[in-house]
Protein backbone atom coordinates (compact mmCIF):
# COMPACT_ATOMS: atom_id res chain seq x y z
CA UNK A 1 0.00 0.00 0.00
CA UNK A 2 1.47 3.34 -0.99
CA UNK A 3 1.36 6.57 1.01
CA UNK A 4 -1.05 8.22 -1.42
CA UNK A 5 -3.70 5.51 -1.10
CA UNK A 6 -3.45 5.65 2.71
CA UNK A 7 -4.04 9.42 2.67
CA UNK A 8 -7.09 9.16 0.41
CA UNK A 9 -9.07 6.89 2.72
CA UNK A 10 -9.62 8.68 6.04
CA UNK A 11 -9.16 6.74 9.23
CA UNK A 12 -12.46 6.44 11.20
CA UNK A 13 -10.68 7.43 14.42
CA UNK A 14 -9.26 10.52 12.73
CA UNK A 15 -12.69 11.44 11.40
CA UNK A 16 -14.16 11.14 14.90
CA UNK A 17 -11.35 13.27 16.37
CA UNK A 18 -11.85 15.98 13.75
CA UNK A 19 -15.61 15.98 14.37
CA UNK A 20 -15.07 16.40 18.11
CA UNK A 21 -11.95 18.60 18.27
CA UNK A 22 -11.81 20.08 14.76
CA UNK A 23 -12.65 23.65 15.79
CA UNK A 24 -12.29 25.88 18.81
CA UNK A 25 -15.29 26.30 21.11
CA UNK A 26 -17.44 29.41 20.82
CA UNK A 27 -16.34 32.41 22.86
CA UNK A 28 -18.20 33.07 26.10
CA UNK A 29 -18.87 36.63 27.27
CA UNK A 30 -17.82 37.62 30.77
CA UNK A 31 -21.44 38.46 31.60
CA UNK A 32 -22.41 34.85 30.91
CA UNK A 33 -19.77 33.51 33.32
CA UNK A 34 -20.71 35.67 36.34
CA UNK A 35 -23.73 35.10 38.56
CA UNK A 36 -24.64 37.62 41.25
CA UNK A 37 -26.62 36.50 44.28
CA UNK A 38 -27.08 37.98 47.73
CA UNK A 39 -24.70 36.38 50.24
CA UNK A 40 -27.23 36.58 53.07
CA UNK A 41 -30.93 37.15 53.46
CA UNK A 42 -31.71 40.86 54.03
CA UNK A 43 -32.39 41.65 57.69
CA UNK A 44 -35.56 43.75 58.09
CA UNK A 45 -34.41 45.04 61.52
CA UNK A 46 -31.10 46.34 60.19
CA UNK A 47 -32.15 49.92 59.46
CA UNK A 48 -34.87 50.40 62.09
CA UNK A 49 -32.84 52.66 64.41
CA UNK A 50 -34.19 56.18 64.42
CA UNK A 51 -32.03 58.81 66.16
CA UNK A 52 -34.95 61.19 66.61
CA UNK A 53 -36.98 58.55 68.43
CA UNK A 54 -34.09 58.00 70.84
CA UNK A 55 -33.89 61.74 71.57
CA UNK A 56 -37.62 61.97 72.27
CA UNK A 57 -37.64 58.90 74.50
CA UNK A 58 -34.67 59.70 76.71
CA UNK A 59 -33.97 63.42 76.52
CA UNK A 60 -37.41 64.99 76.87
Amino acid sequence: MSMQSAQKTPDPAETARRARFGKLPERICLEEMVEERAATVPDPAKNTYNADEWLVRYCL
